[in-house]
């Protein structure tokens, strides 16, 4: 999905004051819309939407029954429709943020709200409204010249570039749960997890970077797991199969589980415990992955970081290897010391 975010606007902000319930702290909800310059709106907008730069994965609400009992799909929902219910709305959402901030690891901190106009999806334009928390503060100096000095005082303050969590809603697909994309520097735990699920309640939507991403991690699973367990795969032997997945994807523009299964295993019995894994990853992660779907460049190259082909020996060496594994030869000498022997043309 093409998405400028360069040319939207940001025209009304609310900020709140969100603590952790579990930890007794106060919740503070601002009645009115912060009452702030075109000169001002437009560099907070921006800087709250450079975090989205990097987004690759679109999510969509959610709920296990309906849509209908996602309390913040609800409130967006009825803003989009709705201008002059913002305040309201904004005050609610931020409500149900702290009755989700209960683990125990959970930051306080200030909840923006904003709307934004302007922003071109696929040809044509569409509202937004954006969710962001501050959880971390930085140490600011403040200068001032003062007769014939300059003063300097310190301050506490979120720098604008840097908030730990945001949501963007795009007005788009609103029967389904809207566009929605997200960001979290926390990005693993259960105390990051109460963002995307307990307050948002969001899942990936089935694009070709879902399917690219679980079909390149459910692989990477099985080769260094089960293959390893069932069939005594040596580390050499995990490493070639490793890049010949990844070669897979970084040279095909789509991807067939019966090919890849061929090409990359080709042994039945490694093929039929692969299904089984698969099967198994499916379930354990409640997805669901088709059989064939174009590839996301993108998903490939993010995945490219995590299939690192490297033999650790004891803690004295890394050998990073990048191609013909052929050229490795692993064996035991007199004494029992294990070792690898390395064929090369040249130095570089």
């Amino acid at each position: 999905m093409e998405l400028n975010l360069k040319s939207a606007a940001l025209k009304h902000l609310m900020v709140h004051y969100v603590g952790s319930k579990n930890n007794l702290e106060p919740l503070h909800i601002s009645e009115a819309a912060l009452e702030l310059s075109e000169e001002a709106l437009e560099a907070i907008g921006g800087s709250f939407l450079n975090r989205f730069s990097n987004a690759v994965e679109w999510f969509r609400f959610h709920h296990p029954n309906s849509l209908q009992f996602n309390q913040v799909y609800q409130y967006v929902l009825d803003t989009f429709t709705n201008r002059e219910n913002f305040e309201a709305n904004s005050g609610a959402i931020a409500r149900h943020l702290y009755e989700s901030s209960t683990h125990p690891k959970v930051k306080a901190g200030e909840l923006y709200i904003g709307i934004f106009e302007g922003l071109p999806v696929e040809g044509r334009m569409h509202r937004a409204i954006g969710l962001f928390k501050t959880e971390n503060k930085a140490l600011f100096l403040q200068t001032a010249v003062q007769g014939g000095t300059v003063a300097v005082e310190m301050e506490e303050g979120a720098e604008l570039g840097k908030m730990d969590k945001g949501c963007l809603i795009i007005n788009n697909n609103g029967d389904d749960g809207f566009d929605v994309l997200l960001f979290d520097n926390q990005g693993r735990g259960e105390e990051a997890i109460y963002w995307k699920e307990q307050f948002l309640g969001v899942a990936a939507q089935k694009t070709e970077y879902h399917h690219t991403n679980h079909l390149l991690t459910l692989t990477k699973q099985f080769i260094t797991g089960p293959m390893e367990e069932e069939f005594g795969l040596e580390r050499k032997d995990q490493i070639e199969l490793l890049h010949k997945s990844l070669e897979y994807f970084k040279h095909k523009e789509a991807f067939d589980i019966n090919e890849f299964q061929q090409e990359v295993f080709t042994d039945e019995g490694h093929i039929e415990s692969f299904r089984s894994f698969g099967s198994q990853y499916v379930s354990q992660h409640e997805v669901d992955i088709a059989d064939s779907f174009a590839i996301s460049p993108q998903a490939v190259k993010k995945q490219t970081r995590i299939y690192k082909s490297v033999l650790k020996l004891d803690k004295n060496f890394h050998i990073y290897i990048h191609g013909n594994t052929d050229l490795i030869e692993r064996g035991i000498d007199e004494d029992g010391r294990k070792f690898y022997k390395i064929y090369y043309q040249e130095e570089a």
